[in-house]
């Protein structure tokens, strides 16, 4: 075996060291005269070693819109790697290890993984495609020297693809185009091509990265070519334009050097510290310095390292440059904190991520039914688990209110949001969810808030509703796409009007209508958009639910609650048919006598409760509300429960108005 500069005729972009044409040298008379093996330096040998394995190293991140079939590629790319045995039984969705990744069907959480293909070692990186978990892939695509754009082939480039690869592009990195659901009933794979083409244009992309491959396929029916009605029988088409075109790590001169991006933890080892080796090595029990987001130093040691193999990780004495590995033993590290020399620390650039948009006061529960089905409810527990969830999550901002039971917690939207208050009663948490509230700002003397791109796929027929129920809400048309009987609506609209919006689409547009938002800008302040219209039905006792109250009440309104369930005062049964609030007693029951009169017993006609999913109910409450949440319940409450504390309030609140 005879090594060249052909070996490295395509990697023009890895800076080697100046003496390459001495190792490749050296490398040669290694293979060919073997007697000279023994006089070889152990140096010499360690910089080809490190030479061959980064030339052998692919990191890739995979990035698409949410649904359009990443997270199932991945799986395919596992098996193909080989990671498990003929007797295993491999299920879907297997980068979604999180119960709330595989109930929503979306990427919360970025992950790690990696396959061996012929003589290659691709560390795969899997990122959100919701623009709400912006944190998370801004910060694992520093890691990456390439990414895969997966894309529908029906519906083409959607708004949180523009996001993600705005930002990939942003980082120089070089992009692969994989077209899929090209099976698909009436799919469009070369207008796809040329939309995603102009996207790369309008984003300002390099030339280089506008010379993209463009790889076709069915990843749930697992197969890639290089031409969409030519289907073959495996994916490998895919994984070798990975090998291809995506250029190994770049790596610099100089003194060690590993950013922060990820973190994990282990009930056994503690916190782990995940990143990607941007020059030099770590070896285990080497003395180091943390260098800080702020530039102060604080000096550790590595105790063990890990490599990611496969969907797990690998113990290993030593981390060369380019690899994407795991360090136990650094304490007191934050996500953009960078591992450097000992002797001569050197940090990395903080890591750069999007401001908050959106606010909700989170609050211990002070219902009636506190402490009844949560284990952990008082403001430490809550503040505790906030300030774990600031460790690991960039785009969160957490606030004192001034109150030691109340804390502001600022996020990128209402799902980033609810994800975390989600988790956090799955844990046993109780608290309480006020409504949300857009972040308003002042430039240049100008009253501004956040406005958002909005993008409603629904059918033709009912686009007109569409359209009146967002310029409603001050939001104004860019365009209008027709694709089969389907139209797809492009909007600009302040944040404060998709709040709520959702639920009365879907109501208007019988469930078809497809709604996709991300952030735009901060634009001058659009004026008052109205709120909901309809008032509260406010349960006036505490008890039990009876059939023949909520029978009797049926016209006044919708219900939240069923027969037999517990409420308590001021707690929100219901949607009242107007504008106004209206106390109810859901608990009546019928009075009982010796005379009974015919068809006086006539059989209730109950119908089913309205029941709300947390995202629904946390965009549904007014602002005299709160969302109460707990590990079994989600209820709507007033803020003050007692009916005449309701009426003082609301009379103070217009005397200072």
């Amino acid at each position: 075996m005879i090594f060249n500069d052909s070996l490295i005729s395509k990697q023009k972009d890895v800076p080697l060291r100046p003496n390459w044409r001495r190792d490749v040298i050296v490398l040669n008379i290694l293979f060919v005269y073997p007697i000279f093996r023994q006089r070889l330096f152990k140096w010499e040998l360690t910089i080809l070693y490190q030479i061959i394995s980064i030339m052998q190293l692919r990191n890739i991140a995979i990035i698409a819109h949410v649904d359009h079939g990443k997270t199932t590629l991945v799986d395919k790319m596992l098996i193909t790697g080989q990671l498990f045995e003929a007797h295993e039984k491999v299920g879907e969705l297997i980068m979604d290890s999180n119960d709330l990744e595989r109930e929503r069907g979306i990427t919360i959480l970025s992950k790690n993984a990696s396959v061996r293909y012929k003589d290659y070692k691709i560390n795969i990186i899997d990122t959100p495609g919701h623009a709400d978990f912006g944190g998370e892939v801004e910060r694992v695509l520093n890691m990456a020297d390439g990414v895969l754009l997966l894309v529908d082939a029906f519906e083409g480039p959607m708004p949180q693809t523009r996001f993600v690869l705005q930002k990939a592009l942003e980082l120089g990195l070089k992009p692969i185009v994989v077209i899929n659901k090209v099976d698909k009933e009436n799919c469009r794979p070369d207008e796809v091509h040329d939309a995603v083409f102009e996207l790369m244009f309008n984003l300002d992309a390099t030339e280089e990265q506008l010379d993209f491959p463009t790889v076709y396929g069915s990843a749930k029916h697992n197969w890639m070519a290089e031409d969409w009605v030519e289907p073959t029988d495996n994916i490998t088409y895919l994984l070798d334009a990975i090998v291809e075109h995506i250029p190994p790590p770049k790596v610099g001169e100089g003194t060690t050097q590993m950013q922060i991006t990820s973190l994990d933890h282990s009930p056994y080892i503690g916190r782990i510290a995940i990143g990607r080796m941007e020059r030099g090595s770590l070896e285990a029990g080497q003395a180091v310095n943390l260098v800080k987001r702020d530039g102060s130093l604080q000096r550790s040691r590595v105790k063990e390292l890990y490599v990611f193999e496969g969907l797990g990780k690998k113990k290993t004495d030593r981390i060369e440059a380019g690899e994407i590995g795991a360090v136990v033993g650094i304490e007191g590290f934050e996500i953009g904190d960078t591992i450097a020399d000992f002797e001569n620390p050197e940090g990395l650039a903080p890591i750069a991520i999007d401001e908050p948009t959106m606010s909700m006061l989170f609050t211990i529960n002070n219902s009636p039914f506190f402490g009844k089905e949560g284990k952990f409810v008082t403001s430490r527990h809550i503040k505790d688990r906030l300030d774990k969830e600031l460790e690991k999550n960039l785009a969160l901002q957490v606030k004192d209110t001034g109150s030691a039971d109340s804390f502001l917690v600022y996020g990128r939207g209402v799902l980033h949001l609810s994800v975390l208050i989600e988790t956090m009663r799955r844990e046993g948490y109780e608290l309480q969810i006020g409504q949300p509230q857009v972040l308003i700002k002042e430039i240049d003397g100008k009253k501004c808030e956040p406005i958002e791109e909005l993008t409603i796929d629904l059918p033709e027929k009912v686009s007109g509703t569409a359209i009146n129920m967002v310029t409603q809400r001050k939001g104004e048309m860019l365009a209008m796409n027709l694709k089969g009987d389907r139209t797809i609506l492009e909007f600009i609209i302040p944040s404060r009007g998709i709040i709520g919006m959702r639920n009365e689409m879907l109501t208007a547009t019988a469930g078809e209508a497809i709604m996709s938002h991300r952030f735009k800008e901060y634009a001058p302040w659009k004026g008052d958009i109205p709120s909901r219209t309809n008032g509260s039905m406010i349960s006036g006792d505490t008890g039990v639910v009876i059939p023949y109250a909520i029978d009797k009440l049926q016209d006044r309104g919708k219900f939240f609650v069923d027969p037999g369930e517990k409420v308590y005062t001021g707690q929100v049964v219901g949607e009242h048919s107007r504008g106004n609030d209206l106390v109810v007693k859901v608990n009546k029951t019928k009075k009982l006598s010796n005379v009974r009169a015919s068809g006086s017993d006539d059989k209730a006609k109950i119908a089913p409760a309205i029941k709300f999913s947390l995202e629904e109910a946390l965009e549904y409450i007014q602002e005299d509300e709160y969302v109460e949440v707990t590990p079994q319940s989600i209820r709507l409450r007033k803020i003050y429960l007692d009916e005449n504390e309701r009426k003082r309030m609301g009379k103070k609140i217009l005397v200072e108005n």
